[in-house]
Order: structure tokens, then C-alpha cells, then sequence
């Protein structure tokens, strides 16, 4: 079963949902690139691995927060009275201690089998990409360039509305999601697609050595299949408000949308 809606589903943004839906995007545009490339391209998972402490403004969009059960109805911390005394004294709890976390983010890239060379690298973004100041950030950023200033091609997809967006020189036209391929050659030019809520997903190019055309990727195909192969269709309840919420002026869309196919 597709999403209901006709372009990215906001419901599958949630913190909670969205690492398995990472996982399922880059898994379905590796079989669709594999089962279109062949034989001269195959396409890999890579990972970008960073530190995330709790000094990182990112950590939240990682590590949800830590609570403390108290064992006392009250919520007081536990104590007890000595038997030659009536001062308390304290008891230990048990808590778990913050430390560093080694974090893996996904990545694909279209490899040309003769050369064995990265002929384009494809991201997904990431809540923690978008996050200023964030270590999730700074390493997106630092492959980003290392990408853009190598031989190959880029390729990134923000179907996140929350966060920074896709830097560019000019004034980037508002929307909610995009998508950009930064062609080699044609660098720092790059096409940008600025998507709407409303609007259904684009297919994009995505690029590949100088004698071979550029592959066409449907953005709406493959978050359709990858959806249906993780039945979110049971997990999600829209009757209630997605997360983020939707701005304002589309939450009557959106409403109208779902009550329409009887889904709220």
C-alpha cells in the first residue's frame, strides 16, 4: 500500500520513524539504480561515521532524553534513617552515565566496475545534518566538500522540513523538501528541485560518466515501495497531527487530504 499522499508523507519525518525510513530510501534506490546501471555501474551502502557527545546540539535528534524513575511514589530521591539517628541519609540509585557515541550515517554511491572508480555520490539528508552547530552537520559538510571538490558527481535529497536547508550562493526558493545534483563540470552550478507538500516528488538525474546519459531516479516510486515494504500504513495514526507539525496554511490540506480517503 502507498502513502496517501501524493508526495513525501510528512507523518514518515517523525524522529522516532525516520531512521527506518532512512534505511528503507537508500536500500530501494540501491535496488532501482542496481536493476537499471547494470552492468557497467553498481551502486554501494557506504557510511560517514562521527562522535556525538553530550555537548553536541544534535545529540536529541540521535539519543532520546534519559529519565530518571524515581523509586518512591513521591518522586523523592530514596533515603533511609540510621538506627542511632534521625538524620537521613542517602541512598544510591542507578543511573546510566552520558558518553561518547560513535554514530553511522548511510550513503550511496554509483561505482563504475571497469575503473572502480565513485562516479557519483548520493545522500539522504539526516535530522542531524540540518541541525547548526551539530557534529551530525559538520561531518555532512565535510563530505559534502570533499565530494564536490573530487572527480564525482553529487547527488543530495532533503525530504525533511525541519532544519537548515541545502546551501546554494543564490536565494534558495522556499519550499519544503528538495532535491539538488551538483554535476562535475558544471561545478558550483547545480540543479535544484524545490518541492511542495502538496506536490508529488520529482524524478531526478542522477549522474554518471560523460558518455553515458543520466539515470532517471522517481523519488515518488521509490518512497512508495519502500513504504509498502514496511507497512507504515499500520504503524501511522493520522487522526493525529504529524511531527513537525505542518505549517498553519496546509493543515487544511492535509486534513481534507486524509478525511478524503478516510483516514481521519
Amino acid at each position: 500500500m502507498p502513502s496517501p499522499f501524493p508526495g513525501m508523507d510528512p507523518y514518515l519525518e517523525d524522529p522516532g520513524l525516520w531512521p527506518d525510513v532512512h534505511h528503507g530510501l537508500i536500500s530501494e534506490i540501491q535496488a532501482r539504480l542496481n536493476h537499471s546501471l547494470r552492468p557497467k555501474y553498481h551502486v554501494r551502502i557506504e557510511e560517514r561515521v562521527y562522535i556525538s557527545d553530550e555537548s553536541d546540539p544534535g545529540r536529541k535528534a540521535i539519543i532520546p532524553d534519559l529519565k530518571i524513575r524515581s523509586t518512591s511514589a513521591s518522586g523523592e530521591l530514596p533515603s533511609s534513617t540510621s538506627a542511632d539517628s534521625t538524620v537521613a541519609v542517602a541512598e544510591p540509585i542507578i543511573l546510566t552515565t552520558l558518553i561518547e557515541d560513535e554514530i553511522h550515517e548511510a550513503y550511496l554511491q554509483v561505482i563504475d566496475r571497469e575503473q572502480r572508480s565513485v562516479v557519483t555520490v548520493i545522500e539522504i539528508l539526516s535530522p542531524t545534518n540540518k541541525i547548526v552547530g551539530s557534529r551530525g552537520r559538520a561531518s555532512y559538510e565535510q563530505k559534502r566538500l570533499e565530494v564536490m571538490q573530487s572527480p564525482s558527481h553529487f547527488v543530495e535529497i532533503d525530504l525533511l522540513r525541519d532544519g537548515m536547508s541545502i546551501q546554494t550562493r543564490e536565494l534558495l526558493p522556499k519550499a519544503d523538501y528538495y532535491g539538488h545534483v551538483s554535476k562535475k563540470g558544471d561545478t558550483p552550478k547545480g540543479m535544484v528541485w524545490p518541492i511542495q507538500l502538496e506536490q508529488r516528488l520529482p524524478a531526478i538525474n542522477i549522474p554518471l560518466l560523460p558518455e553515458d546519459p543520466d539515470a532517471k531516479l522517481d523519488l515518488k516510486a521509490v518512497l512508495d515501495s519502500a513504504y509498502d515494504r514496511a507497512g507504515y500504513d499500520l504503524e501511522i495514526d493520522y487522526r493525529r497531527d504529524p511531527v513537525p507539525p505542518v505549517v498553519p496554511e496546509r493543515s487544511g490540506w492535509v486534513v481534507r487530504l486524509l478525511s478524503e480517503k478516510q483516514l481521519r
